[in-house]
């Protein structure tokens, strides 16, 4: 009988074991943004797969290779202007020319700025927002127009990526105190499906004003970066925090930092960059500026890495470009339609000829070079999670 009991005792406390099983929790990790770290070098192909892809050059194909999203099937670019060209142009994943749409203009179904282009290729459009007119258009990827909808009337701005199949999430400018920094908004007509509220103790900005506030010169860096397809991580000016959102509204504290933002002057920001299974990648910018000089924003890249649990300031090299600058694993403007992809890097295809005349070009870089001209359109270098 004490056996049979025994048994049922072990069965009842395994039953209780499997429902609170619970997936493992992000471990948080701080940084003193005013510490100096050991630096250390990487080789980027140690810990990250690389994909070049050239940009067919044609007549209709000629583009600056502005980078707007990389899908899994299509590639968005646009020519970078200050007074827009509206040229937006579609590639394959091979870098082969698809289409060129240009919907600029003043009409109802046209736009008339080029602030984004936001990629969303489960529904076959883009959504292209019009800083001017405060609107977001909306196409296919032929360029019929589809719909449009307004910005929230007393947002200056906002940075607009695509969240899940229904939904995009943005990050807004210029709110008001009680307001919410990000929203999540119906692609279909622009209402707020969720707001994304992020703790903190008093508003900070990391706008830095010139004497007599006449000039303003802010940052720049990205907030909102993407990690995989179902998760972004969030930093936000006045918060000590980094967190990571997933598209199931769950928000967890990825990275601390210390000292309090509040504490500082001049302030120190922390911005969060690639997170790969061993490496946490991150900048810090003082946000400082000189006006005569014009200069300042001093960045600094800081890497956590969870085998070694320690800090690093760290430098980062290309295998197949050697003698290229280092660069730095921030993640730019660009959105991703999947979850390989980490970062993304645009290769000038002057600079590379010049390269490969002078034998510096290693590998599958090297073959691309060796077929391109100094005017062809640029190189586009995927920088991917390791399989």
């Amino acid at each position: 009988m004490k056996n049979v009991y025994f048994i049922l005792i072990m069965l009842l406390l395994v039953m209780a074991g499997c429902g609170e099983s619970k997936p493992p929790t992000d471990d948080l990790i701080t940084v003193d943004v005013t510490a100096n770290y050991p630096k250390k070098e990487l080789v980027l192909q140690d810990f990250m797969d690389v994909e070049y892809i050239p940009l067919e050059t044609s007549s209709e194909f000629i583009t600056m290779g502005w980078l707007h999203a990389v899908g899994k099937k299509v590639i968005v670019v646009r020519n970078r202007n200050r007074n827009t060209d509206g040229d937006i142009f579609i590639f394959d994943r091979s870098g082969k020319g698809v289409k060129k749409i240009n919907r600029l203009g003043q009409g109802n179904e046209e736009y008339q700025f080029l602030l984004g282009i936001t990629l969303d290729e489960d529904n076959n459009e883009i959504f292209v927002n019009d800083h001017w007119r405060r609107k977001i258009m909306v196409y296919d990827l032929s360029g019929n127009f589809k719909r449009s909808f307004d910005h929230k009337q007393g947002w200056y701005g906002m940075d607009i990526y695509n969240f899940d199949r229904d939904n995009l999430i943005c990050r807004i400018n210029g709110i008001n105190d009680d307001e919410k920094p990000l929203v999540v908004v119906s692609k279909q007509d622009g209402n707020i499906t969720k707001e994304i509220s992020i703790p903190y103790d008093k508003k900070i900005s990391s706008l830095v004003f010139s004497a007599d506030s006449s000039y303003v010169m802010p940052i720049r860096n990205r907030t909102l970066v993407p990690h995989r397809v179902d998760s972004w991580m969030l930093m936000y000016d006045p918060s000590d925090t980094i967190y990571k959102l997933r598209t199931d509204y769950s928000l967890t504290p990825l990275i601390a930092r210390t000292p309090p933002i509040s504490s500082m002057n001049p302030r120190i920001f922390l911005y969060p960059a690639v997170i790969t299974d061993r490496y946490y990648f991150m900048q810090t910018v003082k946000a400082e500026w000189d006006w005569v000089a014009n200069t300042g924003h001093k960045r600094t890249d800081l890497m956590y890495d969870k085998q070694e649990n320690a800090l690093f300031e760290y430098v980062v090299h290309n295998a197949d470009f050697p003698t290229e600058q280092p660069f730095s694993m921030m993640v730019s403007e660009v959105t991703f339609g999947n979850d390989e992809i980490a970062l993304v890097q645009k290769l000038e295809a002057y600079e590379l000829v010049e390269a490969y005349q002078k034998g510096k070009l290693k590998g599958k870089l090297k073959e691309i070079a060796a077929g391109l001209e100094e005017d062809s359109n640029p190189v586009l270098m995927l920088i991917k999670y390791k399989k």
